[in-house]
Formats: structure tokens, sequence, C-alpha cells
């Protein structure tokens, strides 16, 4: 998995986990503030020098290029390595 970073906050992370679309609950969903369309996916993201892990839609993400890791305490949960271009994961879930 490469990383990734949320344009709208301007955040460097790493993918987890995804869903097809929106799974969050209703309410969470419409206290977000932005709102991006449900009906697309929607992704896990630990949040690069934090303990923050954010659901974040596909629309909100690009590709992060600087080719550095993320600095996560979960990174060595979800992930084997970091080969120097991406994250290659583990076969641990992510929880339900």
């Amino acid at each position: 998995m490469n990383s990734s970073e949320d344009v709208r906050f301007d955040r460097r992370g790493v993918v987890v986990e995804f869903d097809t679309h929106c799974k969050a609950p209703q309410s969470w969903y419409q206290s977000n503030k932005t709102r991006p369309e449900k009906m697309q996916p929607w992704y896990h993201v630990l949040v690069h020098d934090s303990n923050q892990i954010t659901y974040a839609a596909q629309t909100s993400l690009v590709a992060d290029g600087s080719g550095q890791p993320v600095d996560h305490p979960l990174v060595e949960v979800f992930f084997a390595e970091f080969t120097g271009q991406a994250y290659v994961r583990n076969d641990r879930a992510w929880p339900a």
C-alpha cells in the first residue's frame, strides 16, 4: 500500500483498509462537514505524526509521492515492512 495525502486537511497517512462505500453511521456522516459522496470507496487511514485514524472518501485522497514512511503507532500492527516505495500489508484484519 502506498501512502496517501488528504488534500482537504493537508496531512499524510497510509491506507490500512477500504470499504466499497461509506459504512459509517448516518449520524457520523451528517456530522462530517464535507460530506463526500457515500457511494464511492472509503479508506481507513493511519495519519502521519499522530495517533489518529481517519475515515476518508476516495475523492479526498491523492497519492503521496514523497517516498517517506508514515510515523504512526499502528503501522507495525498492520504492515510487515516499508520498502521505501510502499508498505507491505500483513494478514492482520482491520477490527470490525
